[in-house]
C-alpha cells in the first residue's frame, strides 16, 4: 500500500509539472499600440495626441477589442471591431471624458450607429437620447428623443421641444424639436472653424443652409456633410490605382494580401501625408505611397459647405499571378 500511494503522489507531480511546463511554454497573446494625432492618423510618439491599444492584434480572431487612450493616459474608447487593421466597429461603444466620465454609449452593426445613442455632460448629467435607423435608402438618419440641459432641465420630451447645446469645443447649435427632427430655423456656429450658420427645416428635411466664414463669405448648401471624392467617381480611381500599382519582378506570383493605407484629402482636394497602416513589403508599400502622391485631385469634403480636411483610408489587394 504504501509503495502504491507513493506512485500515486508520484504521477499526480509529474502531471502537474508537465502541465505547468506547457502553460508556460504558451504563447502569450500580444497587443499592438499605435500613435495617433489629431486626424486620428497613425503618427510617431511625442507627435501623437491619442494612443490605441489593439488587444491580441497578433492573433486570428473574430472580432478585436480597440482602447483609445488621451496623450494622459486616460481612457477616450471601448470599441469592437471586425477588423484589426482598419477600425469597422461592432456591437457597443462607450466613449468617455478625460476626468473619466461617460461621454457616450452607442451600439454599432457594419460600422454604422444602430438602435439608441445615451449622452451625458462631462459633470455626469444625462444630457440627450437619441435613435439611429435606416431610411429607406439604407442611408442612417437619427431623431432627438430627449434632450436635458446642463441645469437638468429636460428641453425635449419624446420627440417635441427646443434643442440648444454647445459641446466642448465650443460649437453652438439650437433649433425646434418636431416628431424627433429638425423644424423650422435652426442657427449656430463652429468656434473652431469659425463660421456661423442658418438653416431651414421642413419636415425634418433639411431645405436649405447658409454658413458665413471668418471672411464674412457665405456657402450655401443642402448637405451638412458632403465626403471628398474622386471626379470621376469612386470605380475610375480604383481602376486608376489597380493600373498604376507597379508589382516588382521578385513579388509576382510569391505575394498576395492587403497594404491598408490612409491619406489626407485637404482644402483643395490633394490627397496628401499618404500613410502605411499595414504593408506587406517586397516594394509594394512604397509603390502605394507613389500611386496616392501621384493622383489627380479630388472634389474635396466639406462641412456646412466649407471645404475641410478629410482623413481617408483605402485597402489594396495584391494578389498573386499578378503581372
Amino acid at each position: 500500500m504504501k509503495s502504491g500511494l507513493s506512485y500515486y503522489y508520484f504521477t499526480i507531480a509529474l502531471f502537474l509539472l508537465v502541465t505547468t511546463k506547457l502553460l508556460a511554454q504558451a504563447p502569450t497573446p500580444v497587443s499592438k499600440l499605435v500613435y495617433l494625432d489629431s486626424m486620428w492618423a497613425e503618427t510617431s510618439e511625442g507627435n501623437h495626441k491619442y494612443v490605441r491599444l489593439i488587444e491580441e492584434y497578433y492573433s486570428d480572431k473574430k472580432a478585436y477589442i480597440f482602447k483609445d487612450f488621451y496623450k494622459s493616459k486616460a481612457i477616450k474608447m471601448i470599441s469592437t471591431s471586425s477588423d484589426r487593421d482598419i477600425i469597422r466597429k461592432e456591437g457597443q461603444s462607450v466613449y468617455y471624458y478625460e476626468n473619466g466620465n461617460r461621454e457616450t454609449s452607442v451600439s454599432y452593426s457594419d460600422g454604422k450607429k444602430t438602435g439608441k445613442e445615451y449622452n451625458w455632460y462631462d459633470n455626469g448629467n444625462l444630457k440627450s437620447e437619441i435613435e439611429y435607423f435606416e431610411n429607406k435608402e439604407k442611408i442612417v438618419e437619427f431623431k432627438i428623443n430627449n434632450y436635458w440641459n446642463l441645469q437638468k432641465e429636460q428641453k425635449v420630451s419624446e420627440g417635441n421641444g427646443d434643442y440648444e447645446d454647445i459641446d466642448d469645443n465650443g460649437n453652438e447649435e439650437s433649433g425646434k424639436v418636431k416628431n424627433g427632427f429638425p423644424d423650422g430655423t435652426w442657427k449656430g456656429k463652429s468656434k473652431k472653424s469659425k463660421y456661423t450658420f442658418v438653416e431651414n427645416y421642413e419636415n425634418g428635411k433639411l431645405i436649405s443652409g447658409v454658413s458665413t466664414d471668418s471672411l464674412n463669405i457665405e456657402h450655401p448648401y443642402t448637405i451638412i456633410f458632403q465626403a471628398p471624392a474622386p471626379k470621376k467617381g469612386i470605380n475610375s480611381f480604383y481602376s486608376y490605382v489597380a493600373k498604376a500599382m507597379y508589382i516588382p519582378y521578385e513579388a509576382r506570383n510569391k505575394v498576395s494580401g492587403k497594404i491598408y493605407l490612409s491619406f489626407i484629402v485637404d482644402k483643395e482636394g490633394k490627397l496628401v501625408e499618404p500613410r502605411i497602416l499595414k504593408g506587406i513589403g517586397y516594394g509594394l508599400d512604397e509603390n502605394a505611397i507613389s500611386v496616392i502622391k501621384h493622383s489627380k485631385n479630388w472634389n474635396p469634403g466639406t462641412k456646412r459647405g466649407i471645404p475641410i480636411r478629410v482623413l481617408y483610408t483605402l485597402p489594396i489587394t495584391i494578389r498573386k499571378n499578378t503581372q
